[in-house]
């Protein structure tokens, strides 16, 4: 089973829920696909850790074969190769590895080579199984480090997924083939609007779903309303307390100093696993 926890902006707790929800259940594997932000790890505090690079394959030109003709240019619609009257130059940046300059290239002048966007890390923590992935600076395209942190995920174990922020290309790649959604919200006229952006896209991907409203008590009852209108469950209310944050602060997710937590956590594991099973 795939659990992805996601919010429509950074901010609202989605990590704490993840790692919490994680802690509270046996045998839980969980995968931090917010690489380019990636904190997980800073609530496990693991010592032990192994990686390997993430390499996409990008261009390179055989400059002795290639005549300056200029299809390669023309084909790519990510302007990742310039053909100028004396030489070609490589964006690898903006190259989106899809290999059709190669394919047009009439003199088979253009090869690929992997070029290096992330590293993906595995280690253990707490009895849990953690990946997490982490996007190179300067790299703009998060999916194919996303991508090969979920290869490790097996739909026979349980799995938490933490998602990027926001509604965009890499929280689409992040919540694909999840078997629930769990969408972490706060009480603010923000948060809601916030919340409606992700519900939009999780109903355009047609994966079950509910809200997780943290920093309860704080803002208004938009949120409560709205989930009541759009006959959405709310799952789980975290209160918005000086003891939780300070736990926050200090790295330490707040179920192990709260244990009626944990109850809590596990009784909303519970729930979606019946609503995923029917």
């Amino acid at each position: 089973m795939i659990i992805t926890v996601a919010s429509g902006k950074g901010g609202t707790g989605k990590t704490t829920v993840a790692v919490n929800l994680a802690l509270s259940i046996e045998n839980a594997r969980i995968y931090d696909c917010d690489v380019e932000e990636p904190n997980v790890h800073m609530l496990l505090h693991p010592t032990d850790t192994t990686s390997r690079t993430v390499e996409l394959p990008v261009p390179v030109v055989d400059k002795e074969k290639c005549t300056l003709c200029g299809k390669c240019a023309e084909f790519c619609q990510f302007n990742a190769i310039f053909v100028g009257k004396a030489d070609v130059v490589l964006y690898p940046e903006l190259c989106h590895s899809c290999g059709g300059c190669a394919l047009v290239c009439p003199e088979n002048a253009i090869t690929e080579v992997g070029h290096p966007v992330g590293q993906v890390y595995f280690t253990k923590s707490n009895g849990i199984s953690l990946v997490f992935g982490e996007l190179n600076i300067g790299e703009p395209i998060a999916t194919a480090v996303i991508k090969a942190v979920k290869d490790d995920i097996s739909k026979e174990d349980l799995n938490i997924v933490d998602a990027p922020p926001g509604t965009a290309c890499p929280v689409i790649e992040t919540m694909r083939d999840s078997d629930f959604l769990i969408l972490v919200t706060e009480p603010t006229p923000f948060g809601l609007h916030d919340l409606s952006m992700a519900v939009d896209v999780v109903r355009e991907l047609k994966i079950p779903f509910g809200v997780v409203i943290n920093k309860a008590g704080i803002g208004d009852n938009s949120v409560k309303s709205y989930c009541e209108e759009q006959h959405i469950p709310i799952l789980l209310e975290i209160p918005f307390t000086r003891e939780i944050a300070e736990y926050y602060s200090k790295g330490i997710p707040f179920v192990k100093e709260l244990p009626e937590w944990k109850e809590r956590f596990a009784e909303m594991y519970h729930w979606i696993v019946k609503e995923v099973k029917g």
